[in-house]
């Protein structure tokens, strides 16, 4: 093992003198943990600053990570003013999300939402009072709501999954028929 110099990597001298034991319990250094697998890439017109703002004011634990904008580079394909926003890469709850200023050529529409689990009904009457805020009222049906930006998302409790999975096929139906009657979920009507 190679003394810590600066020509080598302190965090690889710091490994170097662990037990094999604790190296392999050690995920700090993976690429795994530096980034996540899979990440959301929103594509807004020329919203993506003011909706990370917007999320990012709603859930804990989270954050604007970076912002990259646009050049001169690529103008004919993309028209936007160089300098303006083209991504914005945000964390909500430790989920990382892509946020792209790409022009008006696509819409969100209700075939991609994005779920928020929550255990009380203080958390679902919280998540759906910000997220709805300016939203579309026609489009809150059966705990899906649709945001100002128009990216939809289904606040729910978790019980609910517990009691639409039931093996009690009463309980279950009686669940879901209550279910669509409701905009916003009410655990206690369930």
């Amino acid at each position: 093992m190679k003394p810590f110099t600066q020509e080598n990597n302190k965090s690889e001298y710091l490994v170097g003198r662990m037990s094999e034991k604790n190296r392999r319990g050690l995920n700090i250094f993976s690429k795994a943990n530096a980034m996540q697998k899979i990440t959301p890439c929103l594509w807004f017109d020329c919203q993506a600053e003011e909706a990370a703002n917007f999320y990012t004011a709603i859930f804990s634990n989270s954050r604007i990570k970076r912002v990259s904008r646009y050049g001169k580079i690529g103008f004919e394909f993309h028209n936007q003013p160089e300098g303006s926003v083209m991504t914005v890469e945000l964390e909500l709850d430790g989920q990382t999300f892509t946020a792209l200023n790409g022009g008006p050529t696509f819409k969100f529409n209700e075939a991609i939402s994005f779920q928020v689990l929550c255990k009380t009904q203080d958390e679902v009457d919280y998540y759906w009072s910000r997220l709805s805020e300016d939203g579309d009222e026609q489009a809150q049906q059966c705990g899906w709501l649709k945001d100002k930006f128009g990216v939809s998302w289904q606040i729910v409790p978790e019980v609910l999954g517990e009691l639409i999975c039931s093996s009690d096929s009463d309980k279950s139906q009686k669940t879901m028929q209550a279910v669509l009657q409701m905009k916003k979920i009410d655990i206690a009507k369930l």
